[in-house]
């Protein structure tokens, strides 16, 4: 409702007490062949299925209000109509078409008319050429963009009067025929959509911006719309607009809380009135904890406002932001990062220092990604019942696979000094034991590292290096057998007490994830913790797989590890 000079005003008015806010009234139709749209179905639903429409009556247009009036649709295109993709509004002089009015949708040869930009050269155009021509024409670059929305279309949305002359061509241009002037009386609005709840919004918005300058103000006649079937049976019907206004709750002590100001409940209601949520009227409480409650009227232009935090606002925005006292909390407390959180971040530093780069992948794969093409048995996993499409079928369970798809869309780097790439993210794994919710979800995040590197040689000992530098800045010990085997090449530095680890071989069949590297060159990395007796396997690392390698399309050997940071 500010999104024109009409709105910014009114508001104000009413803000300022100079104005009531105003009620909007639909009017009986004053001619029922021209209050009538009929659509036909069949055709509209291949490409842009809805249609909503209004009349104002006996408008007075001057230059500012005219230059407004256009402004006012090009700012609903642009964000609620989202380029016109969801909503096209257009805008006719009813003295100069016939009703009733056809929606239809039809090949573009079809389809001729002289378009709005045209108007001074009277040149007429088919919709085929249309689209060419407003997608090679300078001067018509402002419309460009809107071309590819229907122009591969084989039917074109159309909107015609009686005699079958094209007012528009949805959501590209109207007819220069029916085209607004300074001397326009009666305005015929018509607005085609993918999406029928936004086209009532976005009819509902313009009409309340001007109905102010018609004869009665505030007044607007409505339009039938039929849908017709093949055999021209109407299906469904509905009139339009709707200039709907409901009813909404908020308790005055949750308003109060949350704007942080303390006003009785009448004050409070006098408020929403300043700000066009009126009538308000304070309602008996349905609890004692809630409060008396306070019930305001939405008007048909406020679609914003979905919830009583919405209230709250505006009515924190009625009282004044400056006229709300600061306080000093009651509680002090000192935020700081989760230990999970900063663990990680410190680990992208050094996993980085060591020449790795970190790359960020989806939380969603395909099945064959997360199992099949990593020769693992495909197993439980979070999985979308409407996916997008297939690369988006489950919650991925292992980071290995974002990391492989990364390598094979990057063929074009230097693999010759080894192709390095780490990753610290959340994996979903199906859990129905260990729940802290009171709704048992059936899953649970686990926070692991996985890194790769590709080159000329597999880099098995450039994995297993990354693995030995990941513990010791994790500040665990290796076990002494572990020490043992690897000569004098370690060097103790400080460590957790009671806090170990090893590695040992990852036999084939032991896991579900051993298929995924060669035969004899995996390994597990085991941690033992004061609390526990027994070491737990937190990861796996080796030299992967050919049959994985060709499944991503990587041409080069490749080593990876994936470990659990909190086990």
């Amino acid at each position: 409702d500010l999104l024109c000079i009409e709105g910014i005003s009114r508001s104000l008015k009413v803000f300022l007490g100079d104005m009531e806010a105003p009620q909007f009234k639909i009017l009986k139709a004053s001619d029922e062949k021209i209050s009538t749209m009929t659509v036909i179905k069949s055709n509209t639903d291949t490409i842009r299925p809805y249609v909503v429409c209004a009349i104002l009556r006996d408008v007075t247009f001057d230059e500012a209000r005219y230059q407004s009036f256009i402004e006012l649709q090009d700012q609903l295109h642009r964000n609620m109509c989202r380029q016109r993709t969801l909503v096209a509004i257009g805008t006719h002089d009813l003295d100069e078409v016939q009703g009733p009015f056809t929606y239809d949708a039809r090949p573009p040869k079809d389809i001729k008319f002289v378009p709005l930009t045209h108007t001074d050269e009277n040149r007429e155009f088919d919709g085929a050429s249309l689209m060419e021509h407003y997608e090679t024409d300078v001067s018509c670059k402002h419309l460009k963009m809107y071309v590819p929305i229907i122009k591969n279309s084989p039917l074109y949305p159309v909107v015609l009067d009686s005699n079958d002359m094209v007012l528009s061509v949805p959501p590209i241009i109207n007819g220069s025929k029916s085209r607004i002037t300074l001397n326009t009386k009666n305005v015929f609005i018509e607005c085609t959509a993918t999406d029928l709840t936004k086209a009532n919004i976005v009819l509902d918005t313009v009409v309340a911006m001007f109905s102010e300058y018609a004869a009665v103000p505030f007044s607007v006649e409505p339009v039938t719309v039929n849908y017709v079937d093949e055999s021209r049976k109407v299906v469904d019907s509905y009139v339009s607009p709707m200039m709907y206004t409901r009813k909404e709750t908020a308790s005055v002590n949750m308003v109060n809380s949350l704007i942080g100001i303390n006003v009785d409940p009448e004050p409070m209601a006098q408020l929403c009135n300043k700000i066009q949520l009126g009538p308000a009227r304070v309602i008996p409480a349905t609890n004692e904890e809630d409060g008396p409650m306070l019930e305001v009227t939405v008007p048909p232009t406020r679609s914003d406002i979905l919830h009583a935090v919405d209230i709250a606002e505006d009515i924190g925005i009625a009282y004044g932001y400056n006229n709300i006292v600061k306080t000093v909390p009651k509680t002090s407390t000192v935020g700081s990062g989760q230990p999970l959180n900063l663990l990680g971040d410190l680990l992208r530093e050094e996993i980085g220092r060591a020449g790795y780069v970190e790359v960020l992948t989806h939380g969603l794969c395909s099945r064959n990604d997360a199992f099949t093409a990593l020769k693992q048995p495909v197993s439980a996993a979070v999985s979308l019942s409407n996916p997008a499409n297939v690369e988006y079928e489950v919650v991925r369970t292992s980071l290995l696979p974002g990391l492989l798809k990364c390598l094979q869309h990057n063929k074009s780097m230097s693999f010759s000094g080894g192709f390095k790439l780490f990753e610290v993210s959340d994996v979903v794994l199906p859990d129905d034991e260990h729940v802290v919710a009171e709704t048992i979800v059936g899953a649970k995040n686990a926070r692991r590292v996985c890194a790769t590197y590709s080159g000329p040689t597999s880099g098995f000992e450039i994995i297993h290096g990354l693995v030995d530098r990941i513990m010791t800045l994790c500040e665990v010990a290796p076990q002494e057998d572990y020490v043992a085997s690897s000569g004098n090449a370690y060097v103790q530095v400080h460590c957790k007490e009671g806090w170990y680890y090893t590695i040992r071989e990852l036999k084939c069949g032991t896991s579900d994830v051993s298929g995924t590297y060669f035969p004899g060159r995996a390994a597990e990395i085991l941690l033992t913790s004061p609390k526990g007796k027994e070491p737990v396997v937190i990861g796996t690392f080796g030299i992967l797989h050919p049959e994985v390698l060709g499944n991503f399309d990587i041409l080069y050997p490749t080593s990876a590890v994936e470990l659990n940071l909190d086990p």
